[in-house]
């Protein structure tokens, strides 16, 4: 069984963007989302992925995913998804030995922008960069499959 564990973090500076290693843009949509999984379907470049993950909340979910053709994921994105598309671009950063995924919205989440961290095991420590910020791991806000439903656009100052 997959195991997903990460934690996100808000950025409190834009320090990091000095150190990209690469960037990939992403386009995925999602077909479910109920109070225990979701399924979505996410294009870059020339590959798709179909990816069910489990819904639970904070750093440990199950995930699989599986590779599937581009055009059935086009299809699918432009037929299938609820609308609005999650539309990033995620940034590779490594600091002190961790690798990052610094995804920047675009779209209707345009300006969010959110840093991943994925470990190996539960409560492995790992160091904070200076440009982390708060920890969102744990607010369904910044997860990619209620932005596709509540997006940051529409979000009230809290």
């Amino acid at each position: 069984m997959a195991i997903e564990i990460e934690h996100k973090f808000l950025l409190a500076s834009a320090d990091w963007r000095q150190h990209i290693s690469r960037s990939i843009k992403y386009r995925q949509g999602y077909l479910s989302s109920q109070p225990t999984s979701s399924i979505r379907v996410r294009t870059s470049d020339d590959h798709a992925w179909l990816n069910i993950k489990t819904a639970t909340i904070g750093t440990h979910r199950h995930e699989y995913e599986y590779e599937i053709p581009l055009t059935d994921a086009n299809e699918i994105l432009n037929t299938l998804c609820r609308k609005p598309l999650i539309e990033k671009t995620r940034h590779f950063v490594t600091d002190d030995g961790n690798l990052w995924e610094i995804d920047e919205f675009e779209g209707d989440n345009q300006g969010l922008i959110v840093a991943e961290i994925e470990l190996d095991e539960t409560g492995q420590s790992f160091a904070k960069p200076l440009w982390l910020g708060q920890e969102v791991t744990g607010d369904l806000r910044y997860y990619n499959n209620n932005l596709a439903i509540h997006p940051y656009s529409e979000w009230r100052e809290d």
